[in-house]
């Protein structure tokens, strides 16, 4: 059973020390199968990470960002106030595209018998949003619907020429995608003007990892049931997060529905089950998911829905993983490996002298460090803070 789960960074931290491995190292210690890095502006979200309330950075994209609780938020939207003028000739970061697919390089180098991703997201609305704030972006939509049209189009572009030089460049099993469009109850857009504005958009990004070979994957959190339908017409491979909450999301009919078509990443309740749940429960339900989501064979990665929250009792997240073949000792002495390996490069590096400067890669600033998707930690970097 593969899998590719996301920890809250709380529940990173109690694993790392669980473990006794660095709170980067938990997804792999946990037993995930995937490995991917965030190269377009989810980096700025999740692969910065400031230690106290308050702290934050300005992004590449001019965007402001605070930790605000557990995570990033953003703060200040370059284009709020701005002018038409000056929103069609703001200039997106291509300066920055070789830094941001350098984020690749690590994880290359560890690749092996992982699969290897590329996160190109937020891909069309959600990177116009962070740009100009929700509630504009929704009356630029509404009102303004030509110079919606042309923004939708430039941030679709700065994700495409991601993704077409992370697929002609890198060793790819998937390109990742993802565009959140849809709320807890419903979508965000209507479906008829997602399909209008949005669709197209999408259809241009799946092509670039079709034509290079890859499976496709796409993120939207939410009750987007409406354009599932448009999202397997235009290529989508992998379904993610499957939020069983929401109405039309439940992961059974989904299956049914769409399960000649579509592989499902997600479908594990973070709200109820895994938190507040009995570890008895945990395995029939995870079973059930299991069971349910390969019927026919294959067609899902155990994921979940959201990330596995700081209340979840430990219990009940090494109950998950047994239902799905990996044991607790498995884990544990996956964890040891890692130690490992950690004090012979230690080793190494006091012989050989000190590695490269800066980040993970040497591609950043000294003292950064960036971290892989789903980890749930890492550190600080950008280009102010």
């Amino acid at each position: 059973m593969p899998v590719f789960m996301w920890f809250h960074p709380d529940t990173t931290r109690q694993l790392a020390e669980l473990l006794e491995v660095p709170a980067e190292q938990v997804g792999e210690a946990m037993g995930n199968d995937v490995l991917q890095t965030w190269v377009n502006n989810n980096y700025a979200m999740e692969g910065i990470v400031h230690e106290h309330d308050g702290e934050g950075h300005r992004d590449f994209w001019g965007i402001r960002w605070e930790k605000l609780g557990a995570f990033n938020q953003p703060t200040e939207f370059p284009l709020a106030a701005a002018s038409e003028r000056a929103m069609l000739s703001y200039r997106f970061p291509t300066d920055k595209i070789d830094f941001l697919l350098g984020r690749m390089k690590p994880l290359i180098q560890r690749g092996g018998e992982y699969f290897l991703g590329c996160d190109v997201s937020p891909c069309a609305f959600e990177m116009y949003w962070r740009l100009r704030g929700l509630e504009e972006t929704l009356i630029d939509i509404a009102a303004r619907p030509q110079l919606a049209r042309a923004m939708l189009e430039r941030c679709a572009g700065f994700a495409l020429l991601l993704a077409e030089r992370a697929c002609r460049e890198l060793p790819l099993d998937w390109l990742w995608t993802g565009d959140d469009v849809a709320g807890q109850n419903g979508m965000i857009l209507s479906p008829e003007a997602w399909r209008e504005l949005i669709k197209p958009l999408l259809a241009d990004i799946f092509a670039v990892g079709k034509r290079a070979g890859l499976w496709v994957a796409f993120h939207c959190c939410g009750a987007l049931l409406p354009i599932i339908p448009d999202l397997v017409e235009i290529g989508l491979d992998v379904l993610n997060p499957v939020q069983a909450g929401c109405p039309g999301m439940e992961p059974a009919e989904l299956k049914r529905e769409f399960g000649r078509q579509l592989s499902f990443m997600g479908g594990v309740d973070t709200q109820e089950l895994l938190p507040f749940g009995s570890e008895a429960q945990v395995r029939k339900a995870i079973t059930k998911l299991i069971r349910t989501m390969t019927e026919g064979g294959g067609g899902y990665i155990l994921a979940a829905s959201h990330t596995i929250p700081p209340e979840t009792p430990e219990r009940n997240i090494f109950a998950m993983y047994d239902v799905a073949g990996i044991s607790r000792q498995e884990i544990f002495d996956r964890a040891a490996d890692l130690r490992r390996a950690a004090r012979a490069a230690r080793a190494v590096d006091r012989e050989g002298g000190a590695g490269p400067p800066g980040g993970a890669d040497g591609s950043g600033p000294p003292g950064s460090a960036g971290r892989e998707e789903g980890s749930g930690a890492g550190g600080r970097e950008g280009p102010e803070v």
